[in-house]
C-alpha cells in the first residue's frame, strides 16, 4: 500500500513536491494557512508551472484549511508528514500534525534553516528526518499556482537530499528518496548536518540580500559590490560552520575553503568565487523571475526568516567565539526594511561597511 502523505505548508516548496506526488498517484493531502490558496486548489486544482514543459500541469489534490486538520482523524493516519512552513512556524505546525501520525509515522523537515531539533522536540528524534531542497527554487505566485524557477536537476546536479540526524541510511530515508526520485534528482545523505549548514550558507548569501535590496537573484549576482558582500556573508558562515564541526559541501559550486579565503581577502580565491557565481549567471540556470524566498516575503509583506538564517549564523558564531559582522549588519538592515523604516533598494547593501 502507498503511504498516506500530508504536507503542512503547501507553498513554493511543499506545494510543488506535494502536487507532483499527487500527479503520480500518491495519497497526498495539502494543508495550508492561506485560505485563498486552499480554496483555489479546491475549486480548480493546483497549477504547477516550470521551465520545462513537463512541469506545466494542473493537479487535483485534497487541500485543507488549518481548521480542517482535525478531520484527518476520520481516515487512515498519516505515514509521512512533510513540514514545509516558515522556520518560525515549525513548532506549531508539527504539533498540528503530530496527533494524526500513524504508529510508525514520521515527520520530514522540508524547509530552509535547521529545524529538525524543533520538530524532534515535539515528536522525538525517532520520528524526525530532514529533506533539503538544495538547488530548488520556486514561488507561490497566486492562490493555487506554484511556479518553479530553476530547471530540473537531471544528471547534472542533485536537487534534493534526504537524511537522518544520526547519519545512517535507513528504510524510511530510502522510502522518501524513492518518492522524490520520480520527480527530480535526489540523494540519500549520511551528512545531514553538513548538508544543512551548506544550504544555510547559500541562503545566507542570497535571501537577506534580496530582501533588503529588492533585487532578484540574477540582479544581485550582476552587481559587483553586492556579489562581493554576499561572498563575505558566506565566508563568515563557512568559518562558523567549520568551527562547530560540520563537514561542509560546496556552496553554489564554490569549495568551502575557497569561499572562506575569498571573504578573508585572498584575491585569487575571490576571483575564483566570483567567477563561479558569474559562470552560473551566464549559463542561465535561474529564471529571470527567480527571487529568493525572503525577497518574495518582503514583497508580499510577510515576516521574513532573517533571524533563522543570517541571525542564526550570528548566534551560532557567538557560541564558537567567532564574530559575523556582515551577517549581523544585514540582519539589522532587513529588519529595518521589514518595519518600513527604509525602502528595499540596492544601496541598503552597498552602503553596509561592516
Amino acid at each position: 500500500m502507498r503511504p498516506r502523505i500530508a504536507f503542512v505548508g503547501a507553498g513554493a516548496v511543499g506545494g510543488y513536491l506535494g502536487g507532483h506526488l499527487a500527479r503520480l498517484g500518491h495519497d497526498v493531502t495539502l494543508i495550508d494557512a492561506w485560505p485563498a490558496h486552499v480554496e483555489a486548489i479546491r475549486a480548480q486544482g493546483l497549477k504547477l508551472t516550470g521551465i520545462e514543459d513537463s512541469q506545466n500541469v494542473t493537479v487535483q489534490v485534497p487541500a485543507l484549511h488549518l481548521s480542517d486538520v482535525q478531520s484527518l482523524s476520520k481516515g487512515p493516519p498519516i505515514d509521512i508528514a512533510f513540514v514545509s512552513v516558515k522556520s518560525y512556524d515549525t513548532t506549531w505546525a508539527t504539533q498540528l500534525i503530530a496527533p494524526h501520525l500513524a504508529p510508525g509515522g514520521f515527520v520530514a523537515s522540508l524547509q530552509n534553516c535547521i529545524n529538525e531539533p524543533a520538530i524532534a522536540a515535539v515528536v522525538g528524534w525517532g520520528r524526525t528526518i530532514g529533506v533539503i531542497a538544495g538547488t530548488y527554487s520556486g514561488e507561490l505566485v497566486a492562490p493555487g499556482e506554484v511556479m518553479r524557477t530553476v530547471p530540473l536537476g537531471g544528471t547534472q546536479r542533485v536537487v534534493y537530499a534526504v537524511g537522518e540526524a544520526h547519519g545512517r541510511l535507513t528504510a524510511r530515508v530510502e522510502q522518501v528518496r524513492a518518492l522524490i526520485a520520480a520527480i527530480d534528482s535526489v540523494a540519500a545523505t549520511t551528512n545531514l548536518w553538513g548538508e544543512r549548514w551548506s544550504k544555510l550558507c547559500v541562503n545566507v548569501m542570497r535571501n537577506g540580500v534580496s530582501a533588503a535590496s529588492g533585487l532578484s537573484g540574477n540582479e544581485c549576482d550582476r552587481d559587483g559590490r553586492i556579489r562581493r558582500f554576499s561572498i563575505r556573508l558566506g565566508a563568515e558562515a563557512v568559518r562558523i560552520g567549520q568551527a562547530l564541526g560540520y563537514a561542509l559541501e560546496p556552496i553554489q559550486k564554490i569549495a568551502p575553503e575557497v569561499l572562506a579565503a575569498a571573504g578573508a581577502g585572498d584575491a585569487a580565491a575571490l576571483d575564483q568565487a566570483e567567477g563561479t557565481i558569474l559562470a552560473t549567471l551566464a549559463a542561465g540556470q535561474r529564471s529571470a523571475k527567480q527571487r529568493p524566498s525572503m525577497g518574495q516575503d518582503m514583497m508580499k509583506g510577510r515576516q521574513t526568516e532573517i533571524d533563522q538564517i543570517n541571525g542564526f549564523v550570528v548566534a551560532e558564531g557567538a557560541k564558537a567565539g567567532l564574530a559575523a559582522p556582515a551577517n549581523a549588519a544585514l540582519t539589522a538592515m532587513v529588519k529595518r526594511v521589514e518595519r518600513g523604516e527604509v525602502a528595499a533598494r540596492a544601496e541598503n547593501i552597498t552602503g553596509i561597511n561592516a
